[in-house]
């Protein structure tokens, strides 16, 4: 192959597959169960080398041609940033509302409060949702759901053409769903605390309107603690199998996916 003839095929690789991993790249980082914070950055930068490596064959017709305008290139490289980080972000959301339920678990069981905030993780958060939170790339990565985004990934070049940045319309809507759809699931899962708590503080009030000198507070936290705790090992399984079901569905919806 002629010298210039072999310059020009890897310009076009180095191009292509540059597109790929702007892509890969910003979808790995967000993807949850990959994209962890606590994973090496080292591991996250190979895995999504890898996967561009492996999708540019299969993208590469697809792409645009190399542009002569560095401006050009840059709004090519920024809209498959664009592209690939709000596909990982899509993903993330449904995954987070097992740690959103358990936000509101802590809070219905009495393992979370305003008026006593945990020194260690702080107010705005809780034992129990931290639990969830580090949970959750485990069940992910054990249950092979984790391949469902990769496949949305592969499967998004036919939603979001390569070269043109999604429709803002469109992301929006998105969104709006993403986020009503893990407020709901998260209140889904954390419904039968939600229900009990406030049957106690129903109770916790009446009983203070019938003994008005005990302080109702301190006496009845030790027993809402013990039933939620006690609630948590008999439903915490059922809990993990219908958010599995619901992320499930939910990567099987993302845009590309299957």
């Amino acid at each position: 192959m002629p010298e210039s003839a072999l310059t020009h095929t890897l310009l076009a690789f180095c191009f292509a597959f540059m597109m790929v991993l702007c892509r890969c790249g910003a979808a790995v980082m967000l993807l949850p169960g990959l994209g962890e914070a606590d994973a090496p950055a080292l591991l996250r930068v190979g895995f999504a080398m890898a996967l561009a490596l492996l999708l540019v064959p299969l993208v590469a017709p697809h792409l645009p041609p190399q542009p002569d305008s560095f401006v050009r290139l840059v709004a090519l490289l920024a809209g498959e940033l664009l592209a690939g980080g709000f596909l990982g972000w899509l993903a993330r959301l449904v995954a987070l509302s097992l740690a959103a339920a358990g936000q509101i678990m802590s809070l219905s069981t009495g393992l979370s409060s305003v008026l006593q905030p945990d020194p260690e993780l702080g107010a705005s958060s809780s034992g129990l949702g931290r639990l969830f939170d580090m949970v959750t790339p485990m069940l992910i990565l054990g249950s092979g759901l984790y391949a469902l985004p990769l496949s949305a990934l592969a499967g998004s070049y036919a939603v979001w053409p390569a070269g043109a940045w999604p429709a803002g319309g469109d992301m929006t809507e998105m969104a709006v769903r993403a986020v009503g759809a893990h407020f709901a699931l998260a209140v889904r899962l954390a419904a039968p605390f939600m229900f009990v708590g406030t049957l106690w503080q129903v109770a916790l009030g009446l009983l203070s309107r019938l003994v008005p000198h005990l302080q109702i507070h301190f006496a009845a936290m030790p027993g809402q603690v013990l039933g939620g705790l006690l609630m948590l090992a008999a439903l915490s399984g059922g809990v993990v199998q219908v958010w599995a079901r619901a992320v499930g569905d939910g990567f099987a919806g993302l845009p590309g996916g299957q």
